[in-house]
């Protein structure tokens, strides 16, 4: 894989972090010392928060598409489909 490449995870969100003035919000998961980052700009913020909050309420785990490998930056957030098998 490319370190350019976009990536998806599947992680559980455990918090949600504001900043007063930034430009991003951090959300920090369970699977990873890391916080990531997700930019105020994006399109699509209010339905991630959305998506984010009500996981965060339900235990569950999210997919999360990064920018790239080597990158902190949360392009998108999916709930799992649950039960398809």
């Amino acid at each position: 894989m490319n370190k350019n490449e976009q990536i998806s995870r599947n992680m559980t969100a455990v918090r949600i972090r504001k900043h007063e003035g930034a430009d991003h919000i951090e959300v920090i998961f369970l699977e990873s010392a890391q916080f990531y980052r997700l930019l105020k700009n994006n399109p699509a913020f209010d339905s991630i928060i959305a998506v984010l909050e009500d996981a965060i309420a339900k235990g569950l785990a999210v997919e999360v598409r990064l920018a790239s490998l080597a990158s902190n930056i949360i392009e998108d957030i999916r709930p799992i489909a649950r039960g398809s098998n």
